[in-house]
């Protein structure tokens, strides 16, 4: 697979965001390593930014280092081991020296947590490097509520939101209430449990793919969902899953808007997904100067 550079073409390398409290000049402050994801890269760049300007106000020096590719997820899934491997080698390496890895996405979080380190159980020479690197990965909220102790954020979204959990993020990280905390710091903006938000949207990766009746059956049921509970938006914390339940949503016509919640934590003003008008590209006034 070939080095893909396109992701340090859209985010800046190293340089928090222009808003954010300027933690990298107080060298005690933990650095962090930002893993943009490939969805954030190609179809959602404004999480990115949005992520950096919540690490950075935690207090933490975040960069973003060149060279990041596919974390292996896909391969790994399909049962292509080989490739799997040759990509946490590399994730190892460009992650090597930060005190934290941080990624907006808790399946590409899960994949350096746990899956590298059976990857590479049986390498001598990347079993260690891959456990080290797992102790120091993290999925967003998780870490700025359980690392970084932060409870609130000076955000406000006037919006009577609800929220979907996403397998991985739920069931292998236990991201759940973390972002929640950090939601009800938001100013003018209402929690409003869906049933079953803890259910499967039918995304899966690959899976909407290879069972499309069962997966559009599945994001149908969760529509329904979030349409019973009266919420004018929905918030999560995976981009593959909302990018599916936004498709969806589009194509019923709702007007039910859709945001990663570092989007709505982060104050972030600009179109929510399903919009064919923008892939969540910043406004001028949002970009790191």
């Amino acid at each position: 697979m070939s080095d893909n550079t396109a992701c340090v073409q859209k985010m800046p390398p190293t340089k928090p965001h222009s808003n954010a409290r300027r933690s990298d000049s107080n060298a005690s402050a933990p650095r962090v390593g930002f893993l943009i994801t490939c969805l954030v890269d190609f179809f959602r760049p404004s999480v990115g930014f949005a992520s950096i300007k919540l690490l950075s106000n935690a207090g933490c020096r975040v960069e973003v280092p060149e060279g990041q590719t596919c974390c292996g997820q896909i391969a790994y899934n399909n049962g292509d081991i080989v490739n799997a491997r040759a990509l946490a080698r590399q994730a190892i390496t460009r992650f090597a020296g930060f005190d934290y890895i941080v990624a907006p996405s808790g399946s590409c979080t899960n994949m350096l947590k746990r899956h590298y380190p059976d990857l590479l159980a049986d390498d001598p020479e990347w079993a260690p490097r891959a456990r080290d690197l797992s102790e120091r990965c993290f999925e967003l909220t998780g870490f700025l509520v359980d690392r970084c102790a932060i409870r609130q954020v000076e955000s406000s979204y006037p919006g009577l939101v609800t929220y979907h959990d996403s397998c991985v993020g739920l069931r292998e990280l236990g991201v759940r209430e973390q972002p929640r905390i950090l939601l009800r710091s938001v100013t003018a903006l209402e929690i409003r449990e869906m049933a079953s938000s803890n259910v499967c949207c039918g995304f899966g990766g690959t899976f909407c793919l290879k069972y499309p009746e069962i997966s559009t059956r599945m994001v149908s049921d969760k529509v329904s969902n979030i349409h019973d509970s009266g919420a004018d938006t929905l918030l999560g914390g995976d981009l593959g899953c909302l990018l599916n339940i936004a498709g969806r949503l589009e194509r019923l016509e709702s007007p039910c808007k859709v945001y990663h919640v570092a989007e709505v934590l982060a104050g972030i003003d600009h179109s929510p997904m399903g919009n064919s008008s923008t892939l969540g590209h910043m406004q001028k006034s949002d970009r790191a100067s």
